[in-house]
Protein backbone atom coordinates (compact mmCIF):
# COMPACT_ATOMS: atom_id res chain seq x y z
CA UNK A 1 0.00 0.00 0.00
CA UNK A 2 1.31 3.16 -0.69
CA UNK A 3 2.08 5.98 2.09
CA UNK A 4 1.51 9.74 1.95
CA UNK A 5 1.71 12.45 3.89
CA UNK A 6 -1.69 14.16 2.85
CA UNK A 7 -5.16 13.28 3.75
CA UNK A 8 -6.86 11.02 1.23
CA UNK A 9 -10.45 11.35 -0.03
CA UNK A 10 -12.01 8.75 -2.55
CA UNK A 11 -15.51 9.54 -4.17
CA UNK A 12 -17.47 7.10 -5.63
CA UNK A 13 -20.46 7.30 -7.81
CA UNK A 14 -21.61 5.97 -11.11
CA UNK A 15 -22.66 9.45 -12.31
CA UNK A 16 -19.89 11.28 -13.81
CA UNK A 17 -20.88 14.63 -13.25
CA UNK A 18 -21.48 14.19 -9.97
CA UNK A 19 -17.59 13.01 -8.98
CA UNK A 20 -16.39 15.89 -11.02
CA UNK A 21 -18.36 18.89 -9.22
CA UNK A 22 -17.59 17.03 -5.92
CA UNK A 23 -13.74 17.26 -6.59
CA UNK A 24 -14.08 20.54 -8.05
CA UNK A 25 -15.90 21.83 -4.71
CA UNK A 26 -13.49 19.45 -2.33
CA UNK A 27 -10.18 21.10 -4.48
CA UNK A 28 -11.37 25.01 -4.27
CA UNK A 29 -11.53 24.29 -0.51
CA UNK A 30 -8.36 23.04 0.10
CA UNK A 31 -8.24 19.19 -0.33
CA UNK A 32 -5.94 18.26 -2.79
CA UNK A 33 -5.59 14.67 -2.67
CA UNK A 34 -8.38 13.34 -4.52
CA UNK A 35 -9.40 9.89 -6.06
CA UNK A 36 -12.63 9.41 -7.81
CA UNK A 37 -14.06 5.98 -9.12
CA UNK A 38 -17.42 5.39 -10.78
CA UNK A 39 -16.94 1.50 -10.89
CA UNK A 40 -18.47 0.31 -7.50
CA UNK A 41 -16.40 -3.04 -8.25
CA UNK A 42 -13.03 -1.55 -8.67
CA UNK A 43 -13.09 -0.12 -5.03
CA UNK A 44 -11.84 -2.80 -2.71
CA UNK A 45 -9.15 -3.64 -5.32
CA UNK A 46 -7.85 0.59 -5.48
CA UNK A 47 -8.03 -0.04 -1.22
CA UNK A 48 -5.49 -2.59 -1.48
CA UNK A 49 -3.50 -0.59 -3.50
CA UNK A 50 -3.60 2.87 -2.14
CA UNK A 51 -3.96 4.27 1.83
CA UNK A 52 -7.37 6.22 1.98
CA UNK A 53 -9.09 7.74 4.84
CA UNK A 54 -12.48 8.97 4.10
CA UNK A 55 -14.80 7.52 1.50
CA UNK A 56 -17.40 9.47 -0.05
CA UNK A 57 -20.34 6.32 -1.25
CA UNK A 58 -23.16 6.88 -3.71
CA UNK A 59 -25.66 3.75 -2.04
CA UNK A 60 -27.55 3.20 -5.35
CA UNK A 61 -25.08 2.10 -8.13
CA UNK A 62 -25.42 -0.90 -10.68
CA UNK A 63 -23.43 -3.76 -10.24
CA UNK A 64 -22.36 -3.31 -6.76
CA UNK A 65 -24.59 -1.04 -4.69
CA UNK A 66 -22.89 0.99 -1.98
CA UNK A 67 -25.24 -0.60 0.66
CA UNK A 68 -23.60 -4.12 -0.24
CA UNK A 69 -20.25 -2.52 -0.92
CA UNK A 70 -20.56 -0.76 2.76
CA UNK A 71 -19.78 -3.71 5.38
CA UNK A 72 -17.11 -5.12 3.10
CA UNK A 73 -15.29 -1.89 3.40
CA UNK A 74 -16.51 -1.50 7.35
CA UNK A 75 -14.88 -4.54 8.02
CA UNK A 76 -11.67 -4.90 5.64
CA UNK A 77 -10.76 -0.70 6.65
CA UNK A 78 -12.30 -0.48 9.93
CA UNK A 79 -10.21 3.01 10.37
CA UNK A 80 -11.56 4.74 7.29
CA UNK A 81 -14.88 6.82 7.92
CA UNK A 82 -17.51 6.46 5.38
CA UNK A 83 -19.97 9.20 4.22
CA UNK A 84 -22.93 7.68 2.00
CA UNK A 85 -24.61 9.72 -0.31
CA UNK A 86 -28.49 8.88 -1.33
CA UNK A 87 -31.00 9.82 -3.96
CA UNK A 88 -33.50 10.15 -1.62
CA UNK A 89 -34.50 10.30 2.03
CA UNK A 90 -34.79 6.49 3.01
CA UNK A 91 -35.21 6.69 6.16
CA UNK A 92 -34.40 3.04 7.03
CA UNK A 93 -31.75 2.79 4.25
CA UNK A 94 -29.52 5.70 6.11
CA UNK A 95 -30.26 4.36 9.79
CA UNK A 96 -28.88 0.57 8.61
CA UNK A 97 -25.81 2.18 6.72
CA UNK A 98 -25.11 4.27 10.33
CA UNK A 99 -25.80 0.87 12.25
CA UNK A 100 -23.50 -0.75 9.82
CA UNK A 101 -20.75 1.62 10.55
CA UNK A 102 -21.34 4.58 8.36
CA UNK A 103 -19.78 8.12 9.94
CA UNK A 104 -22.42 10.60 8.10
CA UNK A 105 -25.27 10.76 5.20
CA UNK A 106 -26.14 13.52 2.51
CA UNK A 107 -29.56 13.53 0.20
CA UNK A 108 -28.82 14.37 -3.17
CA UNK A 109 -28.97 16.73 -4.60
CA UNK A 110 -25.30 17.31 -2.89
CA UNK A 111 -25.40 20.70 -0.73
CA UNK A 112 -22.05 21.79 -1.09
CA UNK A 113 -21.60 23.15 2.21
CA UNK A 114 -23.25 20.16 3.81
CA UNK A 115 -19.93 17.99 1.98
CA UNK A 116 -17.20 19.98 3.13
CA UNK A 117 -18.44 19.89 6.28
CA UNK A 118 -18.58 16.24 6.79
CA UNK A 119 -15.55 15.60 4.91
CA UNK A 120 -13.88 18.21 7.76
CA UNK A 121 -15.32 16.35 10.50
CA UNK A 122 -14.40 13.00 9.39
CA UNK A 123 -10.93 14.06 8.42
CA UNK A 124 -10.31 15.54 11.90
CA UNK A 125 -12.17 12.33 13.48
CA UNK A 126 -9.53 10.22 11.50
CA UNK A 127 -7.06 12.52 12.19
CA UNK A 128 -7.90 11.93 16.06
CA UNK A 129 -7.51 8.52 16.04
CA UNK A 130 -4.45 8.04 14.58
CA UNK A 131 -2.96 10.47 16.70
CA UNK A 132 -4.44 8.39 20.25
CA UNK A 133 -3.12 5.36 18.38
CA UNK A 134 0.20 6.77 17.40
CA UNK A 135 0.93 8.51 20.99
CA UNK A 136 -0.59 5.10 22.61
CA UNK A 137 2.55 3.22 21.26
CA UNK A 138 4.89 6.27 22.25
CA UNK A 139 3.83 6.05 25.67
CA UNK A 140 4.18 2.42 25.84
CA UNK A 141 7.52 2.15 24.49
CA UNK A 142 9.52 5.59 24.99
CA UNK A 143 9.94 6.19 21.36
CA UNK A 144 11.60 9.47 19.80
CA UNK A 145 11.66 8.71 16.04
CA UNK A 146 13.40 11.92 15.06
CA UNK A 147 15.27 13.39 18.03
CA UNK A 148 17.24 15.44 15.27
CA UNK A 149 14.45 17.79 15.14
CA UNK A 150 14.22 18.92 18.64
CA UNK A 151 18.15 19.69 18.61
CA UNK A 152 17.59 23.32 19.45
CA UNK A 153 16.21 22.50 22.75
CA UNK A 154 18.49 21.23 24.95
CA UNK A 155 17.09 18.56 27.46
CA UNK A 156 17.08 15.35 29.04
CA UNK A 157 13.78 16.42 31.34
CA UNK A 158 10.85 13.34 31.19
CA UNK A 159 8.87 15.87 30.78
CA UNK A 160 9.99 17.70 28.10
CA UNK A 161 10.58 14.74 26.14
CA UNK A 162 6.77 13.72 26.69
CA UNK A 163 6.37 16.54 25.00
CA UNK A 164 8.84 15.64 21.62
CA UNK A 165 6.58 12.53 21.55
CA UNK A 166 3.66 14.70 21.71
CA UNK A 167 4.42 16.35 18.88
CA UNK A 168 6.20 13.76 16.71
CA UNK A 169 1.98 12.68 16.66
CA UNK A 170 0.67 15.84 15.80
CA UNK A 171 3.22 17.70 13.02
CA UNK A 172 2.13 15.50 10.33
CA UNK A 173 -1.86 16.75 10.69
CA UNK A 174 -3.61 19.34 9.27
CA UNK A 175 -5.11 20.54 12.69
CA UNK A 176 -3.45 24.07 14.08
CA UNK A 177 -1.48 23.89 17.12
CA UNK A 178 -1.38 25.72 20.24
CA UNK A 179 1.78 26.01 22.08
CA UNK A 180 1.53 27.20 25.72
CA UNK A 181 4.04 28.17 28.38
CA UNK A 182 5.87 30.90 30.18
CA UNK A 183 7.68 33.64 28.49
CA UNK A 184 11.14 32.23 27.18
CA UNK A 185 10.21 28.52 27.77
CA UNK A 186 11.20 28.01 23.86
CA UNK A 187 7.58 28.42 22.01
CA UNK A 188 9.31 29.40 18.76
CA UNK A 189 11.97 26.48 18.81
CA UNK A 190 8.36 23.95 19.69
CA UNK A 191 6.78 25.57 16.59
CA UNK A 192 10.07 25.16 14.26
CA UNK A 193 10.27 21.59 15.62
CA UNK A 194 6.40 21.13 14.21
CA UNK A 195 7.02 22.66 10.99
CA UNK A 196 10.20 20.18 10.47
CA UNK A 197 8.36 17.29 11.43
CA UNK A 198 5.53 18.34 8.85
CA UNK A 199 7.20 17.08 6.08
CA UNK A 200 5.75 20.44 4.75
CA UNK A 201 7.72 21.66 1.60
CA UNK A 202 6.71 25.58 1.94
CA UNK A 203 8.78 27.39 4.72
CA UNK A 204 8.74 28.47 8.33
CA UNK A 205 6.81 32.08 8.60
CA UNK A 206 6.72 33.97 11.83
CA UNK A 207 4.41 36.63 12.69
CA UNK A 208 4.16 38.32 16.60
CA UNK A 209 0.81 39.49 16.32
CA UNK A 210 1.42 41.41 19.87
CA UNK A 211 0.67 45.24 19.42
CA UNK A 212 -0.69 45.16 15.93
CA UNK A 213 -4.51 46.43 16.25
CA UNK A 214 -7.02 45.11 13.63
CA UNK A 215 -5.67 46.74 10.16
CA UNK A 216 -2.33 46.33 10.93
CA UNK A 217 -2.75 42.75 11.74
CA UNK A 218 -5.18 42.09 8.36
CA UNK A 219 -2.58 43.79 6.05
CA UNK A 220 0.39 41.94 7.66
CA UNK A 221 -1.50 38.37 7.46
CA UNK A 222 -3.52 38.92 4.47
CA UNK A 223 -2.22 41.33 2.08
CA UNK A 224 -3.72 44.31 -0.10
CA UNK A 225 -5.12 45.13 -3.01
CA UNK A 226 -3.81 48.02 -5.11
CA UNK A 227 -6.06 51.26 -3.81
CA UNK A 228 -7.03 49.39 -0.46
CA UNK A 229 -6.26 52.61 1.03
CA UNK A 230 -3.97 55.66 1.03
CA UNK A 231 -0.30 54.82 -0.11
CA UNK A 232 -1.08 51.22 -1.36
CA UNK A 233 0.16 51.86 -5.10
CA UNK A 234 0.69 48.66 -5.94
CA UNK A 235 -0.96 44.89 -4.37
CA UNK A 236 1.18 43.25 -1.50
CA UNK A 237 0.57 39.62 -0.54
CA UNK A 238 0.68 39.05 3.02
CA UNK A 239 2.49 36.10 5.05
CA UNK A 240 -0.21 33.65 4.94
CA UNK A 241 0.56 33.64 1.17
CA UNK A 242 4.40 33.79 1.67
CA UNK A 243 3.67 30.39 4.16
CA UNK A 244 1.85 28.55 1.28
CA UNK A 245 2.48 24.82 1.35
CA UNK A 246 4.40 25.73 4.74
CA UNK A 247 4.37 26.87 8.41
CA UNK A 248 2.50 30.26 9.63
CA UNK A 249 3.43 30.71 13.21
CA UNK A 250 1.35 33.59 15.22
CA UNK A 251 3.05 34.38 18.32
CA UNK A 252 1.20 36.10 21.21
CA UNK A 253 -2.39 35.08 20.16
CA UNK A 254 -3.81 36.16 23.72
CA UNK A 255 -3.20 39.98 22.76
CA UNK A 256 -5.71 39.76 19.15
CA UNK A 257 -8.13 42.13 19.30
CA UNK A 258 -11.73 41.00 18.83
CA UNK A 259 -12.22 41.63 14.96
CA UNK A 260 -8.84 40.31 13.84
CA UNK A 261 -9.72 36.97 16.22
CA UNK A 262 -12.82 36.39 14.12
CA UNK A 263 -10.75 36.75 10.69
CA UNK A 264 -8.57 34.38 12.64
CA UNK A 265 -11.48 31.99 13.16
CA UNK A 266 -12.81 32.21 9.29
CA UNK A 267 -9.10 31.69 8.38
CA UNK A 268 -8.95 28.74 10.82
CA UNK A 269 -12.06 27.27 10.18
CA UNK A 270 -12.50 27.62 6.20
CA UNK A 271 -9.01 27.66 5.29
CA UNK A 272 -9.62 31.17 3.51
CA UNK A 273 -9.42 34.98 3.97
CA UNK A 274 -9.98 38.51 2.20
CA UNK A 275 -6.48 40.67 1.05
CA UNK A 276 -7.82 43.92 2.53
CA UNK A 277 -9.57 46.04 0.06
CA UNK A 278 -10.76 42.63 -1.88
CA UNK A 279 -14.16 41.39 -2.56
CA UNK A 280 -12.45 38.01 -3.44
CA UNK A 281 -12.02 35.35 -1.26
CA UNK A 282 -8.55 33.38 -1.16
CA UNK A 283 -7.29 29.72 0.00
CA UNK A 284 -4.72 28.98 2.28
CA UNK A 285 -3.15 25.54 2.56
CA UNK A 286 -0.96 26.77 4.90
CA UNK A 287 -0.82 25.19 8.32
CA UNK A 288 -1.49 27.33 11.39
CA UNK A 289 0.82 27.31 14.64
CA UNK A 290 0.07 29.39 17.41
CA UNK A 291 1.56 30.67 20.79
CA UNK A 292 0.48 32.31 23.87
CA UNK A 293 2.02 32.73 27.66
CA UNK A 294 -1.47 34.15 28.52
CA UNK A 295 -4.23 32.44 29.96
CA UNK A 296 -6.93 32.71 27.34
CA UNK A 297 -9.53 30.97 29.64
CA UNK A 298 -8.86 33.78 31.87
CA UNK A 299 -9.37 36.22 29.05
CA UNK A 300 -12.50 34.39 27.72
CA UNK A 301 -13.74 34.93 31.48
CA UNK A 302 -12.71 38.60 31.10
CA UNK A 303 -14.39 39.07 27.35
CA UNK A 304 -11.16 39.47 25.74
CA UNK A 305 -11.09 36.66 23.70
CA UNK A 306 -13.50 34.56 21.72
CA UNK A 307 -15.11 31.01 23.24
CA UNK A 308 -15.59 29.73 19.67
CA UNK A 309 -11.78 30.26 18.94
CA UNK A 310 -10.73 29.04 21.92
CA UNK A 311 -12.81 25.44 21.47
CA UNK A 312 -10.72 25.66 17.76
CA UNK A 313 -7.45 26.16 19.36
CA UNK A 314 -7.98 23.12 21.39
CA UNK A 315 -7.49 20.58 18.39
CA UNK A 316 -3.76 20.14 19.90
CA UNK A 317 -2.22 21.43 22.92
CA UNK A 318 1.28 21.60 23.48
CA UNK A 319 2.92 22.86 27.07
CA UNK A 320 6.16 23.86 27.73
CA UNK A 321 7.02 23.53 31.48
CA UNK A 322 8.83 26.46 32.92
CA UNK A 323 12.61 26.15 33.83
CA UNK A 324 12.17 25.84 37.42
CA UNK A 325 10.64 22.79 36.81
CA UNK A 326 12.69 20.76 35.08
CA UNK A 327 16.06 22.02 37.07
CA UNK A 328 17.84 18.67 35.77
CA UNK A 329 18.07 20.08 32.91
CA UNK A 330 20.21 23.38 34.48
CA UNK A 331 23.58 21.54 33.78
CA UNK A 332 22.87 20.91 30.46
CA UNK A 333 21.47 24.48 29.43
CA UNK A 334 24.63 26.15 31.16
CA UNK A 335 27.31 23.90 29.36
CA UNK A 336 25.27 24.37 26.15
CA UNK A 337 25.54 28.29 26.19
CA UNK A 338 29.00 28.68 27.39
CA UNK A 339 29.82 27.01 24.45
CA UNK A 340 27.32 28.98 22.04
CA UNK A 341 28.42 32.06 23.81
CA UNK A 342 32.22 31.48 23.58
CA UNK A 343 31.26 30.46 19.64
CA UNK A 344 29.67 34.11 19.30
CA UNK A 345 32.78 35.69 20.91
CA UNK A 346 35.28 34.04 19.79
CA UNK A 347 36.91 33.26 23.05
CA UNK A 348 37.58 30.18 24.17
CA UNK A 349 34.46 28.14 26.35
CA UNK A 350 35.44 28.88 30.57
CA UNK A 351 35.20 26.62 33.03
CA UNK A 352 32.31 26.84 35.43
CA UNK A 353 33.00 26.07 39.13
CA UNK A 354 31.33 23.57 40.30
CA UNK A 355 29.13 25.28 42.59
CA UNK A 356 27.42 27.70 39.69
CA UNK A 357 24.88 25.19 38.61
CA UNK A 358 23.95 24.32 42.30
CA UNK A 359 23.15 28.20 42.64
CA UNK A 360 21.24 28.43 39.23
CA UNK A 361 19.00 25.72 40.54
CA UNK A 362 18.06 27.95 43.36
CA UNK A 363 16.79 30.59 41.66
CA UNK A 364 12.86 30.56 39.65
CA UNK A 365 14.10 31.93 36.59
CA UNK A 366 11.34 34.08 36.11
CA UNK A 367 12.17 34.61 32.12
CA UNK A 368 13.15 31.16 31.91
CA UNK A 369 15.48 29.38 30.18
CA UNK A 370 15.81 32.92 27.28
CA UNK A 371 16.50 34.71 31.09
CA UNK A 372 19.47 31.87 31.59
CA UNK A 373 21.25 32.40 28.14
CA UNK A 374 21.03 36.06 28.43
CA UNK A 375 22.99 35.74 32.11
CA UNK A 376 25.02 33.04 30.73
CA UNK A 377 26.14 35.12 27.70
CA UNK A 378 26.61 38.44 29.58
CA UNK A 379 29.25 36.04 31.62
CA UNK A 380 31.18 34.94 29.23
CA UNK A 381 31.31 38.88 27.84
CA UNK A 382 33.23 40.14 31.30
CA UNK A 383 35.08 36.61 31.48
CA UNK A 384 39.08 37.57 31.29
CA UNK A 385 40.18 34.13 32.13
CA UNK A 386 40.77 31.22 34.35
CA UNK A 387 37.53 29.71 36.11
CA UNK A 388 33.63 31.69 35.21
CA UNK A 389 33.52 34.77 37.69
CA UNK A 390 30.04 33.72 39.24
CA UNK A 391 29.62 37.91 40.25
CA UNK A 392 27.61 38.43 37.03
CA UNK A 393 25.01 35.89 38.29
CA UNK A 394 24.88 36.83 41.61
CA UNK A 395 24.20 40.40 41.14
CA UNK A 396 21.76 39.77 38.46
CA UNK A 397 19.86 37.38 40.76
CA UNK A 398 19.99 39.14 43.96
CA UNK A 399 18.43 37.87 47.00
CA UNK A 400 16.19 35.55 45.17
CA UNK A 401 18.43 32.65 44.92
CA UNK A 402 16.60 30.39 47.25
CA UNK A 403 15.84 26.94 47.39
CA UNK A 404 12.04 26.86 45.47
CA UNK A 405 9.63 26.47 47.99
CA UNK A 406 6.83 24.01 48.12
CA UNK A 407 3.31 25.14 48.46
CA UNK A 408 2.59 25.95 52.22
CA UNK A 409 0.25 24.06 53.77
CA UNK A 410 -2.35 25.28 55.81
CA UNK A 411 -1.49 25.72 59.43
CA UNK A 412 -3.36 23.28 61.49
CA UNK A 413 -1.19 22.44 64.06
CA UNK A 414 0.93 24.64 66.44
CA UNK A 415 4.81 25.12 66.89
CA UNK A 416 5.50 22.99 69.40
CA UNK A 417 2.97 20.02 67.36
CA UNK A 418 5.16 20.63 64.21
CA UNK A 419 8.46 20.07 66.10
CA UNK A 420 6.76 17.14 67.88
CA UNK A 421 5.94 15.44 65.04
CA UNK A 422 9.38 16.03 63.56
CA UNK A 423 11.99 14.77 66.99
CA UNK A 424 8.86 13.13 68.94
CA UNK A 425 9.27 15.63 70.90
CA UNK A 426 10.07 19.23 71.94
CA UNK A 427 13.67 19.52 70.76
CA UNK A 428 16.52 21.18 72.10
CA UNK A 429 18.32 24.02 70.09
CA UNK A 430 21.40 22.03 69.17
CA UNK A 431 18.88 19.36 67.39
CA UNK A 432 16.93 22.00 65.64
CA UNK A 433 20.66 23.63 64.22
CA UNK A 434 21.51 19.94 63.36
CA UNK A 435 18.38 19.22 61.33
CA UNK A 436 18.22 22.82 59.33
CA UNK A 437 22.39 21.96 58.62
CA UNK A 438 21.22 18.45 57.35
CA UNK A 439 18.47 19.89 55.26
CA UNK A 440 19.95 22.79 54.10
CA UNK A 441 23.00 20.67 52.80
CA UNK A 442 20.31 18.21 50.98
CA UNK A 443 18.93 21.21 48.81
CA UNK A 444 22.37 22.25 48.44
CA UNK A 445 24.11 19.17 46.70
CA UNK A 446 26.45 19.21 49.57
CA UNK A 447 27.59 22.37 48.66
CA UNK A 448 28.59 23.81 51.85
CA UNK A 449 28.74 27.75 50.17
CA UNK A 450 24.80 27.50 49.03
CA UNK A 451 24.02 25.56 52.02
CA UNK A 452 25.80 28.71 54.12
CA UNK A 453 23.30 31.89 51.89
CA UNK A 454 20.48 29.55 52.34
CA UNK A 455 20.81 29.03 56.54
CA UNK A 456 22.34 33.02 56.41
CA UNK A 457 25.50 32.13 58.16
CA UNK A 458 29.29 32.50 57.23
CA UNK A 459 30.61 29.76 55.27
CA UNK A 460 33.33 29.22 58.08
CA UNK A 461 30.58 29.14 60.49
CA UNK A 462 28.49 26.33 58.82
CA UNK A 463 32.35 24.35 58.03
CA UNK A 464 32.56 24.33 61.74
CA UNK A 465 29.19 23.51 63.05
CA UNK A 466 29.45 20.30 60.29
CA UNK A 467 32.87 19.61 62.03
CA UNK A 468 31.70 19.65 65.23
CA UNK A 469 28.82 17.16 64.43
CA UNK A 470 31.30 14.84 62.66
CA UNK A 471 32.95 15.16 65.79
Amino acid sequence: MKRRNTQRILLVDDELDILDGCRSCLKNSGFGDILTESDSRLVLPLLEREEVDVIVLDLHMPNLSGVDLLPQIVNRYPQIKVIVSTASNEVETVVSCMKGGAFDYMVKPIDVKRLLTSVRKALELKSLSSELSTLKQYMFTDRLDHPEAFSSIVSSNKAMRAVFQYIEVVAGTRQPVTITGETGTGKELAARAIHDLSGRSGPFVPLNVAGLDDNMFSDTLFGHVKGAFTGADVARDGLITRASGGTLFLDEIGDLGEMSQIKLLRLLQEQEYYPVGSDFVKKSDARIVMATNRDLQELIKQGKFRNDLYYRLCAHRVHLPPLRDRLDDVPLLLDHFLEKAAAQLDKKKPTPPPELAVMLTLYRFPGNVREMEALVSEAVLRHKGGVLSMETFRSAMGSEVQSVPEAPAPRTESLEQALGAVFGRFPTIAEVEEQMIAEAMRKAKGNQGMAANMLGVARQTLNKRLKSQSA
